[in-house]
């Protein structure tokens, strides 16, 4: 049973695109492994941009300087 965890920053990701996101990692691994799509799981967890860094700033700080 093939497990997927997409981590994504909670900007303004609607319920749609979650569901495009599931669809399309679960085909992706229908595609490429043969992975059966009734027992692949995909997990979304949002994270809040004050808690993902990247060059030791955080991606709420990232995005007031424009970055």
């Amino acid at each position: 049973m093939p497990y997927v965890n997409i981590k994504i920053t909670n900007e303004n990701v609607t319920p749609e695109k979650k569901a495009e996101l599931i669809k399309g990692a679960t085909q992706l691994l229908v595609d490429v492994l043969g992975k059966n799509p009734t027992t692949t799981v995909v997990v979304i967890d949002e994270v809040h941009t004050d808690n993902w860094g990247i060059g030791g700033e955080t991606i709420t700080v990232r995005r007031i300087n424009g970055q």
